[in-house]
């Protein structure tokens, strides 16, 4: 069943076109990676799913409803994302930050409860951030802080998951906990996680199925072995690379050609 259904979606900065007729499904329970070059519209598509931005024309419909139906703390309790970064004007504490994914479960009459601490300390703990929860965030490293917002958003207890170059900061060890939670998430509780990346094997090794952007349209969507050849890397990226099998899961891998 689709938990998220993008029909025909166009959407513009300031009249410059970002995205133009961009249709696809994801199934509930799905990992779907995005890809595609810089200024290919991977950040502004995970926006509006988020409905934090909203198509010129088309519809995105997430859980059943257009996104524009769905107030703020509605869809924050589908949707939960983890930015490229965030900045912090004021001096919260780790676990404020995380606390902070518990809003759209909260109302006038009900505040945080043991309940809530409770869910921001297994995320914490699943994040590896649970021993710095008393540090103020804007004196964690660039590592440490995109941990705290990713334990944030799994505080969030949302159906969809949107990751916008999540790993990047992260250190070897950190990258792999954190795939591996995914994965776990993904298979015991059904979160649809939909990530983008620059890494195309990150993308391959780790995703059921792919989106390849390209100048705000979908060039090739598909399971990675479909996406994920010379010639569609060729066509939208402007590279040569060498494509094999991962010798470990027998997913696809692109080895770029510098000569």
């Amino acid at each position: 069943m689709s938990i998220i259904n993008a029909g025909n979606i166009t959407f513009s900065y300031d009249a410059k076109p970002v995205m133009e007729s961009v249709t696809f499904a994801i199934d509930e329970g799905q990992i779907v990676a995005v890809i595609g070059p810089n200024g290919s519209g991977k950040t502004t598509l995970l926006k509006i799913i988020n409905g934090t931005l909203f198509p010129d024309d088309g519809q995105m419909i997430v859980d059943g409803k257009e996104t524009g139906r769905w107030s703020r703390k509605e869809i924050a309790r589908k949707v939960a994302i983890v930015p490229q970064e965030t900045a912090v004007t004021f001096p919260f504490y780790a676990e404020e930050i995380v606390l902070m994914g518990r809003f759209p479960h909260l109302s006038n009459y009900r505040f945080e409860d043991k309940k809530d601490y409770q869910i921001v300390h297994e995320a914490m703990e699943k994040t590896d951030t649970l021993h710095f929860a008393s540090r103020r965030f804007d004196e964690l490293s660039a590592g440490e802080r995109q941990r705290v917002l990713i334990a944030r958003a799994l505080a969030q207890e949302s159906k969809v998951l949107l990751l916008d170059e999540s790993t990047v900061f992260l250190d070897l060890k950190h990258q792999a906990q954190f795939l591996s939670l995914l994965r776990l998430l993904n298979t015991s509780q059904k979160l649809t996680v939909i990530f983008v990346t620059h890494d195309i094997n990150l993308a391959a090794q780790n995703a059921h199925r792919i989106i390849l952007l390209d100048s705000g349209k979908i060039y090739a969507i598909g399971v990675p072995a479909e996406v994920v050849t010379a010639a569609n890397i060729k066509e939208v990226y402007d590279v040569n690379i060498l494509v094999d099998q991962h010798p470990h899961d027998g997913s696809p891998r692109a080895t770029l050609l510098t000569t």
